[in-house]
């Protein structure tokens, strides 16, 4: 059986379950912006050096794919969403706490682009946003999605930023955006 079955070649296509959508649907756009979150987390950890930080991703990466499997079932669907827990999400906040209490971490805003995996993790990073983001107005449209599913971006994303400033910090890098010869107001961490 062939990956290109054609059923797609007029705009559509099926959510889990089988139930036939246009390719330009909310739901569709919704689930398509976390699988490019997952790409874009995986070129990030194919150049990550530090393996815990590879192991961290991948883990997330199985989630996101649990996540999307998620989201691209309708509550009308034969099918049971894959869950997205309240573990998922402390798991995910107990990596934050751990990054943070590294010392010397960025307390300002950084500037992208100081290390080449960190600059990836900050590709993913507003990627992650930008699923967040597309997944408010779809809920907003008045579907129904889990609050976990929700959490879950929101924290991923501030568990990104904290991967390319540990990246960063390991190296010896200083991202920070304003220093003596760039001065300025604080940014906060949480932009």
């Amino acid at each position: 059986m062939s990956i290109a079955t054609k059923l797609g070649d007029a705009g559509e296509t099926s959510l889990a379950g089988g139930v036939r959508v246009s390719k330009a649907d909310l739901r569709v756009e919704t689930y398509g912006t976390v699988d490019e979150l997952n790409s874009v987390l995986g070129f990030a950890r194919s150049i990550c050096q530090n393996p815990e930080v590879k192991a961290w991703t991948e883990e997330i990466q199985r989630t996101l794919f649990r996540l999307g499997g998620n989201l691209a079932t309708p509550p009308f669907s034969k099918k049971e969403p894959p869950p997205i827990t309240s573990e998922d999400v402390d798991r995910l906040t107990d990596l934050v706490h751990k990054i943070e209490a590294t010392e010397g971490l960025l307390a300002d805003w950084s500037l992208p682009g100081a290390l080449p995996e960190a600059a990836a993790y900050e590709m993913a990073r507003t990627t992650c946003r930008r699923a967040e983001r597309t997944l408010v107005r779809f809920i907003e449209s008045g579907e129904q999605v889990s609050p976990n599913v929700l959490a879950y971006l929101n924290r991923l994303s501030d568990l990104i930023w904290l991967f390319g400033r540990l990246l960063e910090v390991e190296a010896g890098v200083d991202s920070r955006l304003r220093d003596e010869q760039h001065p300025g107001g604080r940014w906060s961490r949480a932009w």
